[in-house]
Order: C-alpha cells, then structure tokens, then sequence
C-alpha cells in the first residue's frame, strides 16, 4: 500500500496533495536502510494540501534521502561514531502562496566547489558504478516544473541542506 501510495500509478494528472504524506511514505520505503542506525527527525509544520504531480514530488523526496543517506552511511565508515547520524525533516508554510520543505543530515557535507554541479545530469561524486548522478538533475527539472526553487546550503563537516520551496498552489510547465 505504501508503495502503491508513493508511486501514485493512479494519479497522473494535478491534484491537491498531503505533503507530510508524501514524505512519510518514501520514509516508509527506506524504512530497512534506516535501520542501520540513522535516526530521522520530523518538525512538521502545518500545510495546506498543495496542487502538485504527487509522484514527481515523491521522487523528489525519494532521491534527497537516498543521498542523505549515502552520505551518512560512507560518513560512519571512516569517522568516530561520536555523534548520531541523523536525517532532519522540516516542513514549513512561508506565506499564503509558498512553503518550504527542508531536508538535512548531519553528515560529512559538501564542498563548495561541488554545489555548484549538484544538480548537473550525470554529475555523481560516488565512485564508478555505485551510481548514475541523474538523481538530483531530476529533482530540478521536477521543482522547476511545479514552479519550485531547490537550493543546497552545506559546508564540509557541517552536513547537507536542501531546501526546496514550492507554490499552495501551481500552473506547472510543459
């Protein structure tokens, strides 16, 4: 149900959405990768269902947390296990037009030389076939589609931010 509800086969067109659900079921799904010790902490606030392609967003959702958790997993294998890796979810209305959906880790970070490939197609800083680096180029076209703005703020050893800020309510493009 869980899957069938984050793929949302059924749902190709608009439709006003739960964020928080969206979220919560792409946490789901990641469940088993979790429990390797990595601790999530949701501060939802509260949302008005947003006009948006339910799918697009969770895989938007999907991807940021894949790689939130890449960084903490490689971060836990080489560094002392002082701190408690986490995954922080913040959710917030910003206006009567917007919100804000901030995803963060408390990982290894990334350097500013990087960010500004991030979102490059094919970019990846995993070594060779651990991965493909379309995921984040994805996240972009889909914010921009739904009229959004991704943004990452990171520092080295100071984790990684994104924070994406999307309309109430949308005319996508194209």
């Amino acid at each position: 149900m869980s899957l069938r509800n984050f793929s949302r086969l059924d749902e190709a067109q608009m439709k006003l959405v739960d964020i928080h659900e969206g979220i919560d079921n792409t946490l789901l799904i990641l469940n088993s990768r979790l429990k390797q010790g990595i601790e999530v902490v949701k501060k939802y606030g509260e949302l008005p269902e947003i006009e948006c392609y339910p799918a697009q967003l969770n895989q938007v959702f999907m991807n940021i947390l894949v790689n939130a958790i890449d960084a903490l997993e490689d971060s836990g294998d080489n560094s002392k296990k002082s701190k408690i890796p986490q995954i922080f979810i913040q959710t917030q209305k910003l206006d009567s037009s917007q919100i804000l959906v901030r995803i963060s880790d408390n990982g290894p970070g990334i350097s500013l030389a990087i960010q500004s490939k991030l979102f490059d197609p094919f970019f990846t800083t995993k070594e060779p076939g651990k991965g493909t680096g379309i995921g984040l180029a994805i996240c972009y076209q889909i914010v921009e589609k739904h009229r959004g703005k991704i943004e990452v703020i990171s520092s080295l050893r100071g984790g990684a931010e994104f924070a994406i800020t999307l309309p109430a309510s949308s005319q996508t493009r194209s």
